[in-house]
């Protein structure tokens, strides 16, 4: 008894989530194109404060649903126009009404506060760029530990995201794409970039739990694979064990994974990658852009 209930505190503290059973995960829902975001702030405003007030603000969204935890895609730019296209994917406790305010109130493990410091940064970098940052809440990421131990939220997660990508791929066949996810967003991104269009070329790890293969390399379609990981992010005490329904052995961060490595001055702990003035942030903006890290272009 004693060793079963030391595994569930290890695997809690781990995951960085509570102890509790989760709920069933729902199915993931496609986002569709600009044409959605008339009918997404009709939804906005029929759902009342503080949604509504999203619309009124003139916020653009490709998907809106406030059942369950509730689903939001949020763009920033003109992705009718857009030749560089970044999907942000937030990790586990991620829910609609976090959406704006962040787990646990803070603001910057928000996704719409995330994606804004990445197309501000983009915008900083290059302003003649036409770009355009999806915060992709796609998906019922896990809410507890049961599901957060394995992948059943992320493969659902994937299927949403990668009917969205081959949409934005049809639509903007001449754009580049670059997926960043966060933690267990990590995991959704890199099982949908299996099955991706050719216009994703880059796949971003952040603090990321997993990526459903062991080497960076083994990722299908050639495409670039970058991973942060701080020294202070306490994912790196997440062991790399991979068993059937639990775990997803080697982390991105791991120096044997073999992803190309992004700098991390200024990031602390598990949630700071994407705040301004972090190396992360500047690199991840220069990965969007097509230039790595070392100013090479592709």
């Amino acid at each position: 008894m004693r060793r079963r209930g030391a595994g569930r505190v290890a695997v809690a503290a781990l995951l960085g989530v509570n102890l509790v059973l989760p709920t069933r995960p729902e199915p993931a829902t496609a986002a569709g194109f600009v044409e959605a975001y008339p009918r997404m702030a009709a939804a906005m405003r029929a759902a009342g404060p503080p949604y509504a007030d999203w619309a009124a603000g003139g916020r653009r969204f490709l998907l809106f649903d406030g059942r369950g935890d509730g689903r939001a895609v949020e763009v920033l730019g003109d992705l009718a126009d857009a030749d560089r296209i970044a999907v942000l994917v937030p990790g586990v406790g991620s829910t609609l009404a976090d959406f704006d305010r962040g787990l646990g109130g803070v603001a910057r493990r928000a996704p719409s506060v995330q994606a804004g410091q990445l197309h501000r940064e983009l915008r900083a970098t290059d302003p003649a760029a036409r770009v355009a940052v999806l915060a992709w809440l796609g998906y019922d990421p896990p809410d507890g530990v049961l599901t957060a131990a394995g992948a059943v939220s992320a493969r659902r997660g994937a299927a949403g995201l990668s009917a969205l990508l081959w949409e934005l791929a049809s639509r903007r066949p001449e754009a580049a794409i670059t997926l960043v996810g966060h933690s267990y967003g990590a995991l959704v991104v890199s099982l949908a970039a299996a099955d991706a269009p050719a216009q994703v070329t880059d796949v971003v790890s952040l603090g990321g739990i997993g990526a459903g293969v062991q080497r960076a390399d083994d990722l299908p379609g050639g495409r670039r694979f970058w991973a942060a990981e701080a020294a202070t992010d306490w994912i790196r005490r997440v062991p790399p064990v991979r068993l059937p329904g639990l775990g997803f052995g080697r982390r991105p961060g791991d120096p044997a994974f073999g992803a190309r490595p992004l700098p991390v001055a200024g990031v602390s702990g598990h949630d700071d990658y994407l705040t301004p003035g972090s190396a992360t942030l500047l690199a991840v903006a220069g990965v969007v852009l097509g230039a790595d890290p070392a100013g090479a272009v592709r």
